[in-house]
């Protein structure tokens, strides 16, 4: 079971949430390359919120998944597609529900 994660919260400049959205979907095949990473899910809670939460079983899956190609591509695309810098928010899990 997981027990770690992030949560991370963008907001879209102006005009830029269809681009934001589509960019989002983009990271899925670079997760599934990584081992470590539980699961991982990108969202959209708002107009022009979107968000991504991501779960590992260890800390050192955590820190790969920090540093790896997913950080990379946010941070490449940050000055085009977003009003204000990704906030990331290590979780600690408390509870969760998987699929058997």
């Amino acid at each position: 079971m997981p027990t770690l994660g992030f949560l991370v919260t963008f907001e879209a400049q102006p005009g830029k949430e269809d681009d934001v959205a589509a960019f989002l979907t983009e990271p899925l095949a670079m997760v599934e390359a990584e081992p470590g990473t539980f699961t991982w899910n990108s969202f959209r809670s708002g107009p022009t919120t979107f968000g991504i939460f991501d779960t590992f079983d260890t800390e050192d899956d955590r820190h790969f998944h920090l540093n790896g190609e997913v950080r990379k591509a946010i941070e490449a695309r940050a000055a085009d597609l977003f009003a204000v810098a990704p906030t990331i928010s290590p979780v600690d899990i408390i509870a969760t529900k998987l699929p058997a």
